[in-house]
Parts: C-alpha cells; sequence; structure tokens
C-alpha cells in the first residue's frame, strides 16, 4: 500500500487515502461527514476534506471495524 496522501501544512489524510484506510469508498467517507458520523476537517482554501489518523482509529474502534483497519490505520503512523 502506498503512503497516504498527505498535504504540505496539513495533519491529515485526504478522502481517498482515509477510504483506503478503512476499507470503504471515498462516497461513503462524504456521506459519513454529511450525516456527522465521521466528520472531517476541511481545507478553508479549496474545502477539501482532511481526516486525523487518531480520529480514524478511534472511530473504527468504536465501530466494530475489522482489526485489518486497525493494522492499516496503525501503519500509515509509522
Amino acid at each position: 500500500m502506498r503512503a497516504p496522501a498527505q498535504k504540505k501544512g496539513h495533519r491529515g489524510i485526504t478522502v481517498k487515502a482515509a477510504a483506503e484506510v478503512l476499507g470503504v469508498s471515498a462516497a461513503t467517507l462524504r456521506n459519513w461527514d454529511k450525516k456527522g458520523k465521521l466528520l472531517a476537517r476541511r481545507d478553508t482554501h479549496n474545502g477539501y476534506r482532511y481526516y486525523d489518523i487518531s480520529e480514524l482509529e478511534r472511530f473504527a474502534t468504536h465501530n466494530g471495524m475489522n482489526k485489518a483497519a486497525l493494522h492499516r490505520i496503525k501503519l500509515t503512523l509509522s
């Protein structure tokens, strides 16, 4: 797996990278953000969503996601 896309100056990963980590589609993440289930931070200049690794880990743990998802999250931290 490639390293998650992280923009310079941002402390989060892109929707695409977060979707890969959690094993869901980017559309699912956007839907969860819209519904308030997993909120993304927005870049004030371009409106892009960014997710914090720690928030993804918390979300995966609290929503019973499989161990593979947690392992992928931990790999992105190293």
